[in-house]
């Protein structure tokens, strides 16, 4: 599965492949499947400081003279605004020599590893942080039999639920981040779009709700009939209708229907998507990553399809609906991204919504604005 994640604004999100970021911390643990891009359980609260304690999975470089390698059994993590802290047991292990202990940090990544009893072991390697710190600011001390260490965050206001992003910090973080604005997945996929905002709304907490349910309970048909009996003007229009009633909720995660017979797929209809944010999930034929991204930025530039409207685009390569979560999770993150460029985009969509989801997006004009008097019109005539 390839994926990645740009902005509408044609800015690169950069995305994690590894199922685990505790990826041995690369290598913890395997992935069996290559997710995509990249945010849980419940409504959390972050408090200064966090703290959670995790069970912690390890894998090993061993060597030959010896064939057991100690693991470390979990790990504490503490958010302290400026600072996060990683606590890793050490099992009991005494180390004389701090040259036995490996510590290396840069930007998004981290690397611990330990020289014991002739076997090198690695507790943490990640490429993926939660957010960014700052690597020549990095810290580690021995305090009884646990590894302590300090990263200063790049972001101090930003909370981390936890060291590493995950479909569970992800979900929780998303919280702050969001400010309760909601989601709308768009694509060529009802099916794709259903599945992935089901396990959005669940992570979140948040409302699933799909246009495809609405419109056919109230037409009393399927869509296949609809389109059949009257057409896709009719089916996009009515859908339309739909999202305007949807676009002044929040919390919700919003599946509309894929294709160009949904509202989604004409430009002319995206004055309610704007209310929330807009994921783009769509299918490549790209083989790595590099060139999912270019696909990318190709299609925002072109901007012929109505997707290209999205605020953020999620490429995967192929489709199985039992991998949808982790679909969910590469959404997040490329959104997580996407808010952390810009804080005041959550703020922002609420002020669309309450000045009447006018159509005027991104470029929001002043109350009482005309969207027939031209974009240079403001209500005084100036």
């Amino acid at each position: 599965m390839v994926a990645t994640a740009i902005s509408a604004m044609n800015s690169v999100v950069d995305i994690s492949f590894s199922q685990n970021p505790f990826n041995n911390y690369r290598n913890l643990c395997k992935p069996q499947w290559r997710r995509p891009i990249s945010l849980t359980p419940t409504h959390l609260s972050f408090p200064t400081p966090t703290k959670t304690r995790r069970p912690l999975q390890t894998s090993t470089l061993v060597s030959s003279s010896s064939s057991v390698p100690a693991a470390v059994e979990d790990y504490e993590f503490v958010d302290a605004s400026s600072e996060v802290e990683l606590r890793l047991q050490l099992g009991g292990r005494n180390f004389e020599n701090s040259r036995d202990i490996f510590v290396d940090a840069d930007g998004t990544s981290l690397t611990i590893k330990v020289q014991h009893s002739g076997s090198l072991i690695t507790l943490v390697e990640t490429n993926h942080l939660f957010d960014k710190i700052k690597p020549s600011e990095t810290i580690w001390y021995i305090d009884d039999d646990q590894l302590v260490v300090n990263l200063k965050k790049h972001d101090p206001e930003l909370k981390w639920p936890d060291i590493m992003e995950s479909w569970e910090s992800l979900t929780a973080g998303s919280m702050q981040l969001l400010k309760g604005a909601s989601i709308y997945i768009v694509g060529d996929s009802t099916e794709i779009n259903q599945k992935v905002a089901q396990e959005l709304a669940v992570g979140l907490g948040y409302t699933p709700l799909g246009t495809k349910e609405f419109m056919e309970s109230f037409a009393k048909q399927s869509i296949e009939s609809w389109l059949l009996a009257e057409g896709s003007d009719s089916v996009a229009e009515a859908e339309s209708a739909v999202l305007q009633s949807l676009s002044s909720h929040v919390r919700a995660v919003v599946a509309t229907l894929g294709g160009q017979h949904g509202a989604a797929g004409r430009a002319d209809k995206w004055r309610h998507l704007y209310a929330g944010f807009t994921v783009w999930v769509s299918q490549t034929e790209a083989t790595d990553e590099d060139s999912a991204k270019e696909e990318a930025r190709s299609h925002i530039k072109d901007g012929s399809l109505a997707y290209s409207n999205a605020d953020v685009v999620v490429k995967l390569q192929g489709w199985d609906a039992v991998h949808a979560k982790s679909v969910a999770q590469g959404c997040l993150s490329a959104l997580k991204q996407l808010i952390l460029s810009d804080k005041k985009l959550p703020s922002k969509k609420s002020l669309y919504i309450r000045l009447g989801c006018r159509g005027d997006w991104p470029n929001i004009k002043p109350p009482g604005w005309d969207p027939s008097a031209g974009d240079d019109v403001s209500p005084n005539g100036l």
